[in-house]
């Protein structure tokens, strides 16, 4: 069995290097969402990030930040969300389930 060497011509080579240049690049973008270091033990959420975490528009967003429903810091055009605001806004909220608050003796 004779073996060639592969050399970065070789279509086999082209491939691999073409699959980790876009594995790089994805990898890249994940980082950039989920290495965010925390400031003074805290993480900060735009509007766009929060808005797909809880499933709402932009809009909503606005809109609760107009009624005084969800606290908010704003730094020229930015607008950030302390991460842990929300966590706190998402358990004074909570509701539970309708069987769980009946007591059956």
């Amino acid at each position: 069995m004779k073996h060639s060497l592969i050399d970065k011509s070789d279509e086999r080579m082209i491939s691999l290097l073409e699959i980790i240049e876009k594995l790089s690049s994805v990898l890249s973008e994940i980082n950039k969402h989920t290495m965010r270091r925390p400031l003074n033990d805290d993480f900060f959420l735009t509007d766009k990030e929060l808005s797909q975490k809880l499933k709402i528009s932009r809009r909503s967003l606005q809109d609760w930040r107009n009624e005084g429903r969800i606290r908010y810091y704003q730094i020229g055009g930015k607008i950030l969300y302390r991460e842990s605001d929300i966590q706190a806004l998402l358990e004074k909220n909570l509701h539970s389930a309708f069987r769980n608050c009946l007591k059956i003796e």
